[in-house]
C-alpha cells in the first residue's frame, strides 16, 4: 500500500450529494481534499435516484399533458412512451450534470480517486493500492435499495428503484411496495405511462411523514387517476407465477402484476468498510453523529444518508458544506431539519417545510396551534392548470408560522417562499402584508395568511 503522497486536509470516503459538496466547500476554504468514489461523481442522487427518476417524472407530465390537451382546445394525442427516447432523455441530463460536477472538482484543486475505497485508520482510506492520509475524514458512503426479510430483489419481476430506472418497457401492471417518497413518484410515473398501478403500504397513509391533509389529497388524487391503494395493510409474502408476480397481504388479499418495486427505504452503505474497526460507533448500519456531523472519533466526521437524518440531497449538500466549515476553522451552525424543505415530484406534487398539525401540536398543545386550509379551488392560476390541491399553513397561536403544507401540481416552485417563511420565524401578518402577484400559486400561501390574520381575501373561513 503506497502511502507517500503528502497527508491531505481533508479525505472524503464517498462522492455524492455529502461527499462532493464537502469537498467542494473544503476546496474552496484553502484546504486540500481527497475525494474517493466507487462508482461515478455524484454518486446515488445524480446517477440512480434525484435527477433519472425526475427526468422520467417530467416525460410522465408531458404524457398526461398529450391525454388533456382537447380539453384545452389543442389537438393532441398520447400514443405511448418510446423507451430508447426516454432514456436518451434521461441518460443526457444526467451525463451533462455529471460533466458540470467534474469540471468544478477538476478546478477547484481536489484529488479524485474513483474505487473501492476503506477506511484504514482514523486518518486515512486506502483505494486502488493508495492510501489517501488526510488530517480529517469525511464518511459519505451513501445508501442502497434496502427489501424486507425473506423478499428477494432479482431485478426481473421483484425489481428496486435503480432496476426501475432502466427498464426497457413500460410494464401493463406494476404493483409499488412502500407508500413513501419513492414509491409515489414511481406509482405517479407509471400510470401516466399506461400502466395498472396497485400500491401497497403499511401504514395508513401514502407519504406518512407529511400532514395527514395532504396524504390524504394524494390518495384522493391517485384514486381519481385508476391507481389502487391497500393502505394499512403489511405485506406478507410474493411468489413467481408463469407471468409475473403474485403478492400476498396480511388482510388475506391476493394482487398480480407484470412487476413488483420494492420501494420500502433506503439503508446505509457501511459493512466491511471498516469504519467499526477504527472505532466508530455505529447503530443498525448507520453511523452516530452529534449536531455537528462529529463521529465517537475526533478526526471522523460522516454525513449523508450514511447518518441517521433526513435522506435527501440537499441535506447532505448542507451536512457537507457545515463539516468543511468546521473543519476549515470557519463558525458551523447545526441543521434545523424541520426547517428543510421536503418535496415529492408526484402528480399532483407535495412540497413541506416545518411541522404537521399533529407534530406542532404535540410541541405546543392542542389548545395553542391555529391553522388555515386554503384550497387551490379558488386560486386563479391552479385553475387554468387545472390542478387540485390546497395550501395548509400551520401557526403557533398568537405566534410564528410553524409549517406549510402544499399539493398541487407544480407546487413545488413555492417552497421557496415557505422555507423562508417557517425559518425566518414568521408570523402569519409579515407574510399577509406582501403583495403577491395575481394570478400566481404563490398567492395561494399569500391567501392563507391573510385568513390567519382574519382577513381572508377569497377564503370563506
Amino acid at each position: 500500500m503506497s502511502d507517500n503522497e503528502k497527508p491531505y486536509d481533508m479525505v472524503v470516503f464517498g462522492a455524492g450529494s455529502a461527499g462532493y459538496a464537502a469537498a467542494l466547500r473544503g476546496a474552496q476554504l484553502g484546504l486540500s481534499v481527497a475525494l474517493v468514489e466507487r462508482h461515478k461523481l455524484g454518486g446515488t442522487c445524480l446517477h440512480n435516484g434525484c435527477i433519472p427518476t425526475k427526468a422520467m417524472l417530467h416525460a410522465a407530465e408531458l404524457a398526461d399533458q398529450a391525454r388533456q390537451a382537447g380539453d384545452v382546445g389543442v389537438r393532441s394525442s398520447f400514443q405511448g412512451i418510446d423507451m430508447d427516447a426516454l432514456h436518451a432523455y434521461k441518460n443526457s441530463v444526467v451525463s451533462g450534470l455529471c460533466n458540470g460536477l467534474t469540471g468544478l472538482v477538476d478546478a477547484r484543486g481536489i484529488t479524485y480517486v474513483e474505487g473501492e475505497g476503506r477506511l484504514s485508520s482514523a486518518t486515512s482510506v486506502d483505494v486502488g493500492g493508495r492510501r489517501l492520509t488526510g488530517r480529517h475524514v469525511v464518511l459519505a458512503t451513501g445508501s442502497v435499495p434496502r427489501t424486507l426479510p425473506g423478499l428477494e430483489i432479482d431485478g426481473r419481476r421483484v425489481i428496486s428503484s435503480d432496476h426501475a430506472l432502466t427498464l426497457d418497457y413500460v410494464p401493463k401492471s406494476v404493483i409499488v411496495l412502500g407508500g413513501g417518497v419513492i414509491g409515489v413518484e414511481f406509482a405517479s410515473a407509471w400510470s401516466s405511462f399506461g400502466a395498472r398501478v396497485t400500491v401497497v403500504e403499511a401504514l395508513p397513509h401514502l407519504v406518512p411523514a407529511e400532514d395527514e391533509s395532504v396524504s390524504s389529497r394524494l390518495e384522493t388524487e391517485f384514486l381519481k387517476r385508476g391507481v389502487t391503494l391497500h393502505l394499512g395493510v403489511p405485506f406478507v409474502g410474493s411468489e413467481y407465477t408463469q407471468d409475473g408476480i403474485r403478492v400476498r397481504l396480511a388482510d388475506g388479499k391476493v394482487l398480480e402484476a407484470d412487476l413488483l418495486l420494492v420501494a420500502v427505504g433506503r439503508g446505509p452503505v457501511s459493512q466491511g468498510l471498516g469504519f467499526e474497526e477504527a472505532g466508530v460507533v455505529m447503530d443498525k448500519g448507520h453511523v452516530l453523529v452529534d449536531e455537528y456531523m462529529r463521529t465517537s472519533v475526533p478526526t471522523i466526521s460522516a454525513v449523508g444518508d450514511l447518518v441517521p437524518t433526513p435522506q435527501l440531497a440537499h441535506v447532505g449538500f448542507a451536512e457537507g458544506i457545515l463539516v468543511a466549515d468546521r473543519v476549515a476553522g470557519k463558525t458551523a451552525v447545526p441543521i434545523d431539519y424541520d426547517g428543510v424543505p421536503r418535496v415529492t415530484f408526484s402528480r399532483p406534487e407535495i412540497a413541506s417545510v416545518g411541522l404537521t398539525e399533529a407534530k406542532a401540536k404535540q410541541a405546543y398543545g392542542a389548545g395553542n396551534v391555529d391553522f388555515v386550509v386554503y384550497d387551490l379551488a379558488t386560486n386563479a392560476r391552479s385553475r387554468t392548470l387545472r390542478t387540485e390541491g390546497h395550501v395548509k399553513v400551520v401557526r403557533r397561536k398568537d405566534g410564528a408560522v410553524v409549517g406549510v403544507h402544499m399539493i398541487g401540481d407544480r407546487i413545488s416552485e413555492q417552497i421557496g417562499e415557505a422555507q423562508l417563511i417557517y425559518n425566518w420565524e414568521a408570523w402569519p401578518q409579515d407574510v399577509a402584508g406582501h403583495v403577491h402577484a395575481y394570478p400566481t400559486q404563490g398567492e395561494a400561501l399569500g391567501e392563507a395568511t391573510l385568513a390567519l390574520t382574519g382577513k381572508p381575501l377569497h377564503l370563506h373561513v
